[in-house]
């Protein structure tokens, strides 16, 4: 199972979270995109974009931080976070 935690913060306080599920047989990699989509549509944003700083953080931590630079319309919040809490 593969499981992604998303949460949007504002003010160093979490305003919406979410968890995103996968037991698909596919790799981390599409896991992770098709966790995004679901993310995006559920929070009605637009899909961020994965900046250098970005994929390498995430490559390192499991995490990663979108903030204003990673979304091309204005954000509602000052990032949006997300975190592998669980991989196969």
């Amino acid at each position: 199972m593969f499981r992604l935690w998303a949460k949007e913060w504002k003010n160093n306080r979490m305003i919406k979270d979410t968890v995103i599920e996968d037991s698909r047989d596919e790799t981390r990699t599409h896991k992770v995109f098709d966790a995004i989509d679901e993310i995006c549509l559920q929070f009605d944003l637009g899909k961020p974009i994965w900046l250098d700083i970005t994929v390498s953080e995430f490559k390192r931590h499991g995490r990663a931080r979108f903030s204003q630079d990673n979304f091309i319309e204005e954000i509602p919040f000052d990032y949006l976070e997300i975190h592998v809490i669980e991989e196969d």
